[in-house]
This record gives structure tokens, C-alpha cells and sequence, in this order.
């Protein structure tokens, strides 16, 4: 993907009548983002609370330590806590626009002061961080309080949070169902109400799938858009960054307090995103997945639900189908999962200096291991070159059809049951069940473009189902304006889930 240097600048004009500048109205500050309907706060509402001196800081973080105790043995949430430091934090006067709102942090990204373990027996005797990226030094300025590290699958690999390391994070709408993963910790954090808002990753879907089965808006960003300080140009560096919530204005908040300002970013930022546009666009819906099969009814529901709402609004719907070999994209795009899978066995035999066995890393990650070291060495290379003309098809898809959005099912079913996709099913089973739930996000990964989840259905058995809205790379601005439309249209932050604070 070719890396956007330029940076747009505004110039108004310098010359205007005295007259036209005497009748020129005055400058209007953009609107405050409305606050949703919820029986809680979200980010922004708590920050605003703590400001007013409605309740303290160290009050806030003590809600939310308790709230954590309170739900951890039945939700399991956190894997590793920090709440003495955040208490002391809280106490010490946190100053930023998120001051002593409580938060976490992924148990995927390095965190200064506590160890990065990934999900991973491998890493059971990891020490504290002494880095972080810049996306955390922003949470940590706009005064975020981080309570600890959310569960994650082993490395992210799988689409629901079951590591062998930490055990099962349960699904607070009901408590026999998958969360969801990558950032399946976070999600379930945010929608049982222990924070308003948490950290989160997604490489093939990590954001928005969590996001789908907790009931939370996930927006998955543009490579290279949240400041980082790793290579985002290839298509290889498939993860990005950014946060679940309940509400609309949090995430972009957060977003534009994390967003690339180097000279040197990929794309112009776009700033805070306070509300919807008047513009009307042209949505392109899709159904079938990747592999070109049907979704279950409850999410084919969804969809047609998410369609007819947004139509409503005035936009143009259309009925797209994928414009590349989807059934070869997934099988393409889990030989680069299985190549990531084998560069992170290598890291590990060399510190333990043997190849890691099932004392190390979860079964289905060490199938994926051995799935790459049974391909051919040659296969990669072509698999790169279709995964790159996927990625062509994409961007060219959108022009073709003068699309600027596409509506989609996030995935093939609701939260399944937990152990139905979890680590220790046999592996080509898991891979073949995988296939088929997982057909629809990873292409956002691939071609760095932004995709959202948004809370728009919930079943009659109670449990949500999250609908897609993808764009092309940069759009995060487009995205944002649609989301906050759809929250105004059809609310989602008053509903509950059974199990929460």
C-alpha cells in the first residue's frame, strides 16, 4: 500500500471586503458529541462527572476496582491487575481531557509496568514492560487510568478468548457463549460496566468481532492511522489499533487523541468527529461470505435489518457481491496467519532453546506452526501476489461501483457456545469451522482499509449481533458520521446484559 505523505491544509482566503467580513457570521464551535441513553457513563460522561467534582478520580477507580473483584471470577475478564497503581494514580490529580476515567489495556501490547503475556504459557515469566507504544502514551496523557491487562486469545490467533493460560472470558449476555476475540477481555470489560471504554486490536477482526457478540461499537482503523511505532506500509503488518465502547463520541474521542500527527503519517488527521453529515451515501449490501455461502438466519436478519434502517435514512442501498476468489482469499489469508504463528515459535525456541510444545503454546496455534512448516517455501510468495491483487480488487470495487460504504454481516452466526471454536478442538476441524464464521473481516486487514461494527439487532433469545460498515482506506471521518447517524436512529448503550456491575 503506497504511504500518503501529503497533508491537506485549509487556506482561507486572505482578501475579503470589509463589508463581507462585517456580515460574515461568527465562528461556530462544533457541537458537542450528544450523550446516548445508559444507565452508566461513558467515558466521556465520567471524564465530565470527575471535572465538575460530581465524584473524585480515586472514586472513579475505586468503582471500577470493585466492580472488576466483583465480576472477575464469573466473567474473567483481567489477567493481570494493577490497582494499587492506578489508585495511586487516581490520587495523585490525573490531568487530560480522559482524567480518571478507568481503562485497560490489551494483553497484547506492552504496557509499561506490567509484563506482556499474550495469552501465552510461553510467557508466564515475562517481565514489566519498559516501552510502550505511542498510542499508550497518548492514553496515558489524556489521563486514563489503566487498571491492567485484558484477556486475549494465545497471540490473538483465534476469534474468541479461550486460552489454555488464562482459562475462559465468558460472554456477559449469556455465560455458555464465546465473547468473542481477539479483544474478547475488553469487550466483555466495557459491556458488563466495569469501564466505559477499553483498548483493543484487530488483525483479522479482533475489534469488531468482540464488538458484535458484546453489544459495543468497534471501529477497526486504517493501517498506519493510530500513531505507532511500528512498520505499517505492507500488507503483512495486518494489526491496527484502537478501543471498544458503548458509545459513538468515546471512540472517536480516543481516536483522535491516538490518530498519526507525525509529518510523515499516512493519512491527514482527521480530528474529532463530533456528529453525523448531511451527505447521502451509497452503501453497497452484501451477504454471503467468503465462501460465498449464506449467514444463519438470525444474522441474515441482522443484515436486512441494518439495510432497511439505513435506507430509511435516505441513502442509497445497492446488492454487491465480493469482487475476488473469496474461498482462495481465506485460504491464502490463513497461510500469512499460520506464517505469523511460525516466526513467533522461532522467537520462543530461541529463548527456550527447544521447539515449543504443548507446555508452551495451545494446541491450535501449534497446528497452525506445523500448517506452515508443511507448505512449501515457494507457496508464500505466490500467496502474497494474490493477497496483494485481492487487495487491488478491493480498492478498485468501491470506484466500480461508486460505492462509499458496504454493509455486511461481521460474521456468519451469533456468540457461539464457548469450546466451539475454541484452541483445543481438534485442528482441521477448528480450521473448517473457522473458514466458515470468519469470512468476512480479514480483508479490511489485508487491504488497511477502516470497518466498523455497530450494535443495530439483538435476537429474541437476547444476544447481539453487530452489523460491518466498511470503506475505503482514510475514511474513518465518513465512518464516524454514519455511526453517530445510526446511534441517533436506532440506540443500543441502555441495553444490558444479564450479568453486569
Amino acid at each position: 500500500m503506497t504511504e500518503i505523505t501529503r497533508r491537506a491544509l485549509a487556506a482561507a482566503p486572505m482578501a475579503l471586503a470589509a463589508s463581507q467580513v462585517l456580515a460574515a457570521p461568527k465562528p461556530v464551535a462544533p457541537p458537542a458529541p450528544v450523550a446516548p441513553p445508559s444507565p452508566w457513563p461513558d467515558a466521556t460522561g465520567l471524564a465530565a462527572a470527575i471535572k465538575r467534582g460530581d465524584l473524585s478520580a480515586a472514586e472513579a477507580v475505586e468503582t471500577a476496582i470493585r466492580r472488576a473483584e466483583a465480576l472477575q471470577g464469573t466473567l474473567n475478564i483481567i489477567v493481570n491487575s494493577d490497582f494499587d497503581r492506578a489508585l495511586d494514580r487516581a490520587k495523585a490529580g490525573p490531568t487530560g481531557p480522559f482524567a480518571g476515567v478507568p481503562f485497560l489495556v490489551k494483553d497484547l501490547v506492552d504496557y509499561k509496568g506490567l509484563p506482556t503475556r499474550a495469552g501465552s504459557m510461553a510467557n508466564r515469566m515475562a517481565p514489566p514492560a519498559t516501552e510502550q507504544a505511542p498510542n499508550c502514551d497518548a492514553f496515558d496523557r489524556a489521563g486514563l487510568i489503566v487498571l491492567g491487562k485484558s484477556a486475549t486469545p494465545e497471540f490473538g490467533f483465534l476469534p474468541t478468548t479461550e486460552p489454555v493460560a488464562t482459562g475462559l472470558t465468558h460472554n456477559p449476555w449469556d455465560l455458555t457463549r464465546s465473547s468473542g476475540g481477539s479483544s474478547g477481555g475488553s469487550a466483555v470489560a466495557v459491556a458488563a460496566g466495569v469501564v466505559p471504554a477499553a483498548h483493543a486490536t484487530d488483525g483479522g477482526g479482533s475489534i469488531r468481532i468482540p464488538a458484535s457478540h458484546c453489544g459495543l461499537f468497534g471501529l477497526k482503523p486504517s493501517r498506519g492511522r493510530i500513531d505507532d511505532f511500528e512498520d505499517k506500509n505492507s500488507i503483512t503488518a495486518l494489526g491496527v489499533e484502537h478501543v471498544v465502547t458503548r458509545s459513538v463520541r468515546d471512540s472517536a474521542a480516543l481516536f483522535a487523541l491516538t490518530e498519526d500527527h507525525k509529518p510523515k503519517a499516512s493519512f491527514p488527521p482527521i480530528g474529532l468527529v463530533t456528529g453525523p453529515s448531511k451527505k447521502r451515501l451509497r452503501v453497497g449490501v452484501m451477504l454471503a461470505n467468503g465462501m460465498g455461502h449464506a449467514p444463519t438466519p438470525e444474522v441474515a436478519a441482522a443484515n436486512d435489518h441494518a439495510a432497511k434502517l439505513v435506507a430509511s435514512l435516505g441513502h442509497h442501498v445497492d446488492y454487491v457481491r465480493l469482487p475476488y476468489d473469496g474461498d482462495q482469499f481465506i485460504h491464502d489469508f490463513l497461510l500469512l496467519w499460520a506464517n505469523g504463528a511460525a516466526q513467533i515459535a522461532d522467537r520462543i525456541a530461541r529463548v527456550a532453546g527447544r521447539a515449543p510444545d504443548e507446555t508452551m503454546m495451545d494446541p491450535f496455534s501449534l497446528g497452525l506452526v506445523d500448517m506452515f512448516r508443511r507448505t512449501p517455501r515457494t507457496a508464500l510468495a505466490p500467496t502474497l501476489q494474490r493477497l496483494q491483487g485481492d487487495v487491488t480488487a478491493y480498492d478498485t470495487w468501491f470506484a466500480a461501483y461508486q460505492l462509499d460504504v458496504v454493509l455486511s454481516p461481521v460474521l456468519s452466526s451469533g456468540p457461539p457456545k464457548l469450546g466451539e471454536i475454541g484452541p483445543l478442538v481438534p485442528f482441521d476441524t477448528l480450521i473448517a469451522r473457522l473458514i466458515e464464521y470468519v469470512g468476512y473481516t480479514p480483508i479490511h486487514n489485508l487491504a488497511g482499509a477502516p470497518a466498523m461494527s455497530v450494535p443495530l439487532y439483538w435476537t429474541p433469545e437476547g444476544l447481539p449481533i453487530g452489523t460491518m460498515f466498511a470503506a475505503r482506506a482514510g475514511q474513518e471521518r465518513m465512518l464516524f458520521e454514519l455511526a453517530y447517524e445510526l446511534e441517533a436512529a436506532a440506540p443500543w448503550a441502555h441495553r444490558i446484559p444479564p450479568v453486569h456491575v
